[in-house]
Order: C-alpha cells, then sequence, then structure tokens
C-alpha cells in the first residue's frame, strides 16, 4: 500500500515540477525527492511527510515564479531605461546642433557690427583728418587713392597696384616738427581693435608708395590695439593713433623720412 501510494505522489511531483521548470530541471529535482523520498521511507515515513514535502516543493515552484517576474520586470526596466538614455541622447544631439546654429548666427552678427563699427570708424578717420592727424602734419589732407593711379600704375606691378589700393586712407602733409619743408604721406590702415596684421599691411602698403616714389610712412589707426600689435609697431617703427594719441612718430620719421 505504501509503494503505490509513493509511485502516485512521484508521478504527481513530476507533473507539477514540469510546470514551472524545464524538464531537465524537473528531473533533476525528482532525483533529489527520490533520494530524500528512500531516506524517508527508511526511517519509516507517513503520508504526512510526504504532504509537508510537496509543501516544501511547492513553496519552492512559487518561489521560483516569483524570480522570474521579478526578472522579467527588471528586463522591462532595463529596456526602458535604454530607451530613455537614447532619447535623451539624441535630444542633446539636437540641442547641439541648435547651439552650433546659433553660434554661427551670433558670429555672423559680430562680424556685420565689427564691419560696420570699422566702416564707421575710418569713415570719422577721414571725416576728421586735421583732427586726428593735424598734431603730426601741417593741413593735412586726405588723398583719393584714385588721384595716385597714373603714378602708382606706372612704377607697380599689377599685383602691387591691387594691394597698394587697398589702403584704408592716405593722408598728406608736412610735419609739424623739424626743419622737413616736403610733404609726406601717411599710408593708414584703419581697425577698431589693430592688430599684428594691421602693422603688416600698412607697413607693407606704405613701401608700395615709396616704391612709386612718395615718402611714405606706414600708420595703423584705431580704438585700442594687441600687445602684439604694439610690440610690432615698435620694431617696424609704425606709427600708431589709438583714440587720437598718436606714439612712435619720431621713430617713423627718422626710419622711414632720411
Amino acid at each position: 500500500m505504501r509503494n503505490d501510494l509513493v509511485l502516485i505522489d512521484r508521478e504527481i511531483l513530476l507533473t507539477e515540477l514540469r510546470q514551472v521548470f524545464d524538464t531537465q530541471t524537473a528531473n533533476t529535482l525528482l532525483g533529489v525527492l527520490d533520494k530524500v523520498a528512500a531516506q524517508v521511507r527508511a526511517a519509516g515515513p507517513t503520508r504526512e511527510d510526504f504532504s509537508e514535502l510537496r509543501q516544501i516543493v511547492a513553496e519552492l515552484a512559487e518561489s521560483h515564479q516569483r524570480a522570474e517576474v521579478r526578472l522579467t520586470r527588471l528586463e522591462e526596466a532595463v529596456a526602458a531605461l535604454k530607451e530613455a538614455v537614447a532619447a535623451l541622447v539624441e535630444a542633446q544631439q539636437r540641442t547641439e546642433i541648435q547651439l552650433a546654429g546659433l553660434a554661427a548666427s551670433h558670429q555672423r552678427l559680430v562680424d556685420k557690427f565689427a564691419g560696420v563699427e570699422g566702416h564707421t570708424l575710418e569713415q570719422a578717420y577721414r571725416d576728421k583728418a586735421v583732427a586726428y592727424f593735424g598734431r603730426l602734419l601741417r593741413r593735412p589732407q586726405v588723398v583719393s587713392l584714385n588721384s595716385l593711379w597714373d603714378v602708382l600704375e606706372a612704377q607697380l606691378t599689377s599685383d602691387q597696384l591691387d594691394e597698394a589700393l587697398l589702403l584704408d586712407l592716405v593722408v598728406r602733409g608736412r610735419p609739424r616738427l623739424g626743419e622737413d619743408r616736403e610733404d609726406v604721406w601717411l599710408a593708414v590702415e584703419v581697425s577698431v581693435v589693430v592688430d599684428m596684421g594691421d602693422v603688416t599691411r600698412a607697413r607693407r602698403r606704405a613701401e608700395l608708395l615709396r616704391r612709386a616714389g612718395y615718402r611714405a610712412i606706414p600708420v595703423v589707426a584705431g580704438k585700442s590695439a594687441t600687445l602684439e600689435a604694439e610690440a610690432e609697431a615698435r620694431d617696424q617703427s609704425v606709427v600708431m593713433l589709438q583714440d587720437g594719441q598718436s606714439s612712435l612718430w619720431d621713430e617713423a620719421l627718422a626710419k622711414w623720412i632720411v
């Protein structure tokens, strides 16, 4: 009677195990239960013992199911997190593109404003040449590059002529100090912030005027200047005008007017 009962219980257990675990795991658990059952029979088990054992197996299966549910929820959470991160990365990329566009627009506005400000400053030096250059020259006059065209064209190559015609301003007059009674020609480059490029261009274009026969002196004019530009101007004896104040005039006369 006991053996039949055990056989029936074993088949029921196997069926229940297969409902929760895969076949291999179910068979393994059943093998363990067989060993336990053998030990229990040897000790004189009762039906209540097997009922308790079945309860333990049932609780184990339920625990396994809960673990699988938690694992499924965790996988779902990880998947949702991945989607959220991907969406965040995409949003960040869109933001970076928008910021790049704004930066480009801002730079265009800055460049446009700088261009307008530079043109306005150049026009101020042109309109108020007496005020700006009167401290250096007697009766300074703004000279049209068009009036110099024939002489420049006769003395310079085509490329050199094009370069000379890019001068922002040419001012003519006699030096106020010293015994020089002949006119000098100021080759002026105007920039809101004078940099090394302005100093180099002023010197190079003044040299072209000198090659054409004019007693030219390089000048840079602006509201301010970089430290590098100031050092380069001192090194090249280029006159600097900053907000109406001049410097390096004596050095320029000594170098360029002999």
